[in-house]
């Protein structure tokens, strides 16, 4: 039954005592903020930190939320805010690759919140990182890559690349090392 309720209707009932409810929607969310978090690949901090991060902001704004409005947006924001603070936390640095919102089909219509300044920048930076992308990775790493930031597990791409796990992993790793280097 939870299932057919709205994220909204699922709050109002966690804060009515169902427990339930909230495992809902952090499962509801869970491939979203491992797409957040996996957005930063490139950086050196681990994915699976970030994750617990973006989980831990996906529970806040549960608890923060007003109901005003679509909770959607409202969860990405705490999501990707928590993740680039660990990331600043960890790494010291500003993040730089883009993180899109949740998609207009993942969650009816979020859209960034980016002026149109900061949109062709970061329009202008993912042109740039695609480029280096196409010109240093090697077709397998590239769609290895492409599809791990995607959101895919790793035993989901390693059978659609005909890869076994360590394969991809490999891939994986020298696609993070040739950027790395390329970055610097």
């Amino acid at each position: 039954m939870a299932g057919n309720l709205s994220d909204e209707q699922l709050i109002a009932a966690f804060r009515s005592g169902d427990n339930d409810a909230c495992e809902e929607i952090l499962l509801r969310y869970k491939n979203k903020v491992l797409a957040v978090a996996r957005g930063y690949f490139l950086t050196d901090c681990d994915t699976e930190d970030l994750v617990q991060e973006g989980m831990c902001g996906l529970y806040s704004a549960i608890m923060a939320f007003k109901g005003d409005g679509s909770f959607a947006p409202f969860a990405y924001a705490c999501i990707k805010n928590r993740i680039v603070d660990e990331f600043k936390r960890s790494s010291g640095n500003v993040p730089t690759l883009v993180i899109k919102p949740f998609s207009e089909d993942e969650e009816g219509g979020v859209s960034s919140d980016l002026s149109p300044e900061d949109e062709l920048i970061n329009s202008e930076e993912s042109r740039e990182l695609t480029e280096t992308m196409k010109s240093s990775l090697s077709k397998l790493e590239l769609k290895a890559l492409e599809m791990y930031v995607d959101g895919a597990t790793m035993n989901e791409i390693a059978s659609a690349l005909n890869l076994t796990y360590k394969q991809l992993d490999n891939a994986l790793s020298r696609a993070k090392r040739k950027l790395k280097n390329r970055k610097n």
